[in-house]
């Protein structure tokens, strides 16, 4: 059963990886990469953000009022993009459309965010936050573990950090909701927990909302030792 299913994944990203686009996505020039040149620099300018939690901020402004008043467990957290046009509609397609070949160009992306590449960089691993096993049955494929196997080669882990039980599905919910539906949710695989004392983490995600998920990974990362964990995303909403 384990074998058809990875077979199954395997011919689900292999489909989507040969349907090389003649068009840009965005403004369907032709021919083109999937997001061309014009388009990436149109829609994924670089933009001040608060060094703890991503929100867009004030020129000069380092932190944000609420991340002052309650920073987060997480040391720093960094965004490639705003959770809007055309990132959103693309990451629908990359998520809930079983379009796995959108992982390329959307690591792309984030590498070439400034403040993405030093962080990779500086990580002893990069560890994609897990689905839970229902809903990567349901996907086929998770999408965070591509995009840190794209950004981060060999120091890609996703067999460290496990998602141990499901929860349900937070769009919609408050933040604190968020919080009691994933308390306990995530562990670190016993066998590897002590090859993550004292080592700096970058914790990936391709969208962060509340923070909520990324709050109750690095709970988890916390309790095994974790030195530095910084959270990276590639979309960042405008709701906190």
């Amino acid at each position: 059963m384990l074998f058809k299913a990875l077979q199954g994944i395997s011919h689900r990203v292999r489909s989507s990886a040969h349907r090389v686009p003649s068009q840009c996505a965005v403004c369907h020039a032709w021919p083109s990469q999937r997001v061309c040149n014009a388009c990436a620099a149109r829609f994924a300018q670089p933009a001040a953000r608060c060094q703890r939690c991503a929100l867009q901020v004030p020129q000069g402004v380092a932190v944000c009022g609420a991340c002052t008043l309650h920073p987060p467990l997480f040391d720093a957290c960094m965004a490639a993009v705003d959770y809007a046009y055309p990132w959103s509609d693309i990451l629908g397609d990359f998520k809930f459309r079983g379009d796995a070949g959108w992982a390329a160009t959307l690591a792309t992306l984030m590498r070439s965010t400034p403040w993405i590449e030093p962080a990779l960089d500086a990580a002893d691993r990069v560890l994609p936050v897990p689905l839970s096993a229902q809903r990567l049955r349901e996907r086929g494929f998770n999408q965070s573990a591509l995009l840190a196997r794209q950004l981060a080669g060999p120091k890609a882990d996703a067999r460290t950090l496990l998602r141990i039980h499901a929860t349900e599905a937070q769009s919609g919910l408050p933040r604190a909701q968020r919080l009691r539906n994933l308390n306990g949710a995530f562990a670190v695989e016993p066998a590897r927990a002590a090859a993550l004392r004292g080592k700096r983490v970058v914790l990936l995600d391709d969208v962060m909302t509340t923070g909520a998920t990324l709050h109750a990974a690095t709970q988890a990362l916390r309790e095994a030792g974790v030195a530095h964990i910084t959270a990276v995303v590639l979309a960042r909403t405008g709701i906190d």
